[in-house]
């Protein structure tokens, strides 16, 4: 099979017109801040663009069809085509000197892990900190639209199921009705975004932190423009209440989400992995809270101003960090790591379980739990029944024995990446709990992870080397490993 290389520089192309477009919005943001970094912005801007526009130009005659192969090329390097032409903001305007460190902050950006090597982020020049907000909702969106339109047609890790459920999309071809979904999609996403930001700016959060917030908590992103990140509003709970239930909607299915405007409320209480997804939160809240309250190393007091009584305090730091684990947000509230040990070792379990399939958030996610749980249970029913068929079902639907095989291939390749992701930064020179801890964090995009790079610090501490490993482990979780692996196999680049 010829690869119709056009296609893909096309595309790339594309992607570098959007980009630039964006870093124009934050070259006015610049501009209306007069933080003297307009004319690097804008440059980068122009830069990007320019690149994309020769792009497009030189591949204007290319054939219109986009098979499975150039589809895992066009998702992979697209991604890394946005984060090189994404770090030129920072190296332009010199906030980030660097490449290595420039292009660590604009991958944990656009895979929205949150992962961060600046030591004083609010030294930064507000077009700055507006576009290291921007990448994370770019790449948030990004993930929502290669859900619905390319994944399942690649046949990546059960987002066939997905594809099911999407409003829209056909899994057979490209269907004219995915470019309607993604538009709804999209209108949902920034919708959401908008009353985030008009709320936390009700709040008392300045307009240009509520944007910035509103940019990262949509995507399940976590870069902050303060350096306590969250934990800097610890005095004012409205704000805090507000950020987790904007958290909680970035990590449920936007589909549900469409659905519920669509007054099909419904759709929504009976969508098995929406249950499970708020029944996880709600539980795992209750067993943080209650720790933290009786059994926390460090008194509440110490990393919280007593405004609604300790009982509160303690709900409320345990709901933040819950659902900021398991939508992989990586908001910071409070260090997590300096609890309890049982609380370490929870939170780093949590890092496994992400979001719902369909959302922004990174990791695992719930649905493939359910279902690898679900199959695990019918082997017992299978083992004494030799002869029946006991398929698994999913919202009452059957799932079919690929979508099983591939989950269940997903979850091991996910843990023997990790695995080899842990070794790798231990080889590196990280001490055990700190290698284990930003393997799991890069690769379910959480962004704190735990040591050395716990949420109090950052990863600017790493050598080089695991810098960009952890680069590579970030692309890998956000874009389904499927996609960046297969990529690295002879078969795939083979002519057939």
């Amino acid at each position: 099979m010829t690869l119709n290389s056009r296609i893909i520089f096309h595309l790339m192309g594309l992607l570098l017109v959007c980009n630039g477009g964006f870093m124009l919005l934050a070259a006015l943001v610049s501009g209306i801040y007069d933080d003297g970094v307009t004319l690097e912005i804008t440059t980068a801007a122009i830069s990007t663009m320019f690149g994309g526009v020769f792009a497009m130009f030189y591949t204007r005659g290319h054939k219109k069809e986009v098979k499975r192969k150039e589809g895992y090329i066009i998702v992979t390097f697209g991604w890394i085509v946005m984060s090189i032409s994404g770090m030129l903001p920072y190296i332009f305007s010199g906030a980030i000197p660097g490449i290595t460190n420039a292009f660590f902050e604009t991958i944990s950006g656009y895979t929205t892990t949150g992962a961060s090597i600046l030591e004083d982020i609010e030294s930064l020049p507000e077009g700055i900190l507006f576009w290291r907000s921007l990448t994370h909702w770019i790449g948030g969106m990004g993930i929502i639209v290669l859900a619905i339109a390319i994944l399942p047609l690649l046949g990546i890790g059960g987002m066939q199921l997905f594809a099911a459920e999407a409003p829209g999309p056909n899994a057979d071809k490209l269907h004219p009705r995915i470019t309607d979904t993604a538009k709804r999609l999209w209108l949902i996403y920034f919708g959401y975004t908008a009353a985030e930001t008009l709320l936390l700016k009700l709040a008392g959060m300045s307009f240009f932190d509520a944007i910035n917030h509103a940019l990262a908590t949509l995507s399940t992103g976590g870069f902050s423009t303060k350096n306590a990140s969250l934990a800097y509003w610890n005095d004012q709970p409205l704000i805090q209440y507000i950020v987790i239930f904007f958290m909680f909607l970035a990590g449920s299915n936007f589909v549900l989400s469409y659905f519920a405007f669509k007054g099909k409320v419904q759709r929504v209480i009976k969508d098995e992995e929406f249950k499970f997804y708020t029944a996880f939160i709600f539980f795992f809240m209750i067993i943080a809270a209650l720790v933290v309250y009786f059994k926390a190393n460090v008194p509440i007091s110490d990393y919280h101003p007593m405004v609604l009584g300790e009982g509160e305090s303690a709900f409320r730091h345990a709901l933040f960090q819950v659902i900021a684990v398991v939508t992989t947000t990586g908001f910071v509230s409070a260090d997590f790591t300096a609890w309890t040990p049982f609380l370490t070792i929870f939170f780093f379990g949590l890092m496994f379980l992400g979001g719902s399939a369909g959302s922004t958030a990174g990791g695992i996610k719930v649905m493939r739990h359910l279902l690898i749980i679900k199959n695990g249970l019918l082997e017992f029913k299978r083992t004494l029944h030799m002869n029946a068929i006991i398929p698994v079902r999913y919202n009452n639907k059957t799932v079919s024995e690929h979508i099983v095989y591939n989950i269940i291939a997903f979850f091991v390749l996910y843990m023997l990446l990790f695995v080899i992701g842990a070794l790798v930064l231990g080889a590196l020179g990280l001490d055990f709990v700190s290698a284990i801890g930003g393997a799991a964090s890069s690769l379910g995009n959480v962004g704190p992870a735990l040591g050395s790079l716990n949420p109090v610090s950052n990863f600017n501490g790493l050598p080089d080397a695991g810098k960009w490993w952890c680069g590579f482990l970030m692309l890998a979780g956000r874009l389904e490993l499927f996609t960046v692996l297969i990529l690295l196999t002879p078969y795939f680049w083979k002519r057939i």
